[in-house]
């Protein structure tokens, strides 16, 4: 397929030269993020399907010394974009690499947003990268590196800002990965390379290959909203983004979340299933039943006469 063939948008703001990732927006819909690589300022563009740039973000104190790839996620409601600083093509040129967490902005107009620094090195040994992604049941960051042998990363569950994180691999991944997602419901990954894109269920659980355009420079990847379909793009001026449909079985079930609310607080996201779905809420109650309130009322009466008559003959 050529460049120019079926491409649901072009980047036409002339600033995005070598967009390196893309990130669907939890809160703004019809919107996705970009970047471009090594070379550009520590800032990200905000594009509609059209490919019109709606805003320019500039992250205070950030580095961008090769940022390659982006992704994002919803803590408690609120979204959160980021930004990865993990390009290394000499593979331990570096003492450390960093990932740029930023609150997602409710309103699309330029401006300058605040980051935390997470500071990343390998258990192995350096390595150069070009994929992250954001498991959205968990939290959980991982790395996907871009080798003839590529492998994936795990963050720790808990990140710190103030001392150095160690990634450890959890499984392979294709040869010379450039970036990678995370479906909306988390039920499976895709990773992106020069010549396909592989979903999975979990690491080294393939569910399929799939079919994806010839690009010049196949660089970013990321799932729309409803996890229905890829978005995949390219480096170059006005380069094209393509949307991909996925196969039937690779299709999320449930349904995509919420869009997150302005004022809702932003908190570290708890390490749990999406699939826990057994409190009273989710099974159709709103809180105890009389009959149940009645019960414990019977049981702790009958305890405190228990205790009482006991003490009587204790005496």
């Amino acid at each position: 397929m050529a460049d120019d063939e079926k491409a649901l948008f072009h980047f036409r703001d002339a600033r995005i030269t070598e967009s390196s990732g893309l990130a669907m927006s939890p809160t703004h819909p019809g919107i996705v993020y970009t970047h471009n690589d090594s070379g550009d300022g520590p800032r990200f563009f905000a594009v509609d399907m059209r490919g019109r740039t709606k805003a320019t973000f500039d992250v205070a104190g950030a580095v961008a010394r090769d940022w390659e790839a982006m992704a994002a996620s919803v803590e408690n409601g609120h979204g959160v974009l980021w930004l990865a600083d993990i390009g290394d093509n000499l593979e331990g040129a570096w003492p450390d690499v960093s990932i740029y967490k930023v609150v997602e902005p409710t309103t699309l107009r330029d401006a300058t947003v605040q980051a935390v620094r997470y500071r990343f090195r390998y258990a192995g040994g350096g390595r150069n990268a070009e994929g992250v992604m954001v498991n959205p049941r968990t939290g959980r960051l991982y790395v996907i590196s871009k080798e003839f042998s590529g492998s994936i990363y795990a963050a720790p569950r808990q990140l710190r800002s103030d001392r150095v994180n160690i990634l450890k691999r959890v499984g392979s991944a294709p040869i010379m990965a450039t970036d990678a997602a995370y479906a909306p419901d988390g039920s499976s990954f895709v990773i992106r390379t020069y010549f396909s894109a592989s979903l999975f269920r979990a690491p080294d659980d393939l569910i399929a290959k799939l079919d994806v355009p010839s690009l010049a420079q196949s660089e970013s990847i990321t799932y729309t909203r409803d996890g229905k379909s890829l978005l995949t793009g390219s480096e170059g001026r006005h380069s094209p983004v393509y949307e991909i449909p996925l196969p039937a079985d690779a299709i999320p079930t449930q349904s995509p979340p919420p869009t997150p609310q302005p004022s809702a607080a932003l908190k570290p996201v708890a390490e749990t299933s999406a699939n826990d779905t057994t409190n009273d809420t989710a099974n159709g109650s709103t809180g105890p039943s009389p009959t149940g309130l009645l019960l414990w009322v019977s049981v702790a009466l009958a305890a405190i006469a228990a205790i009482t008559f006991i003490a009587r003959r204790a005496r």
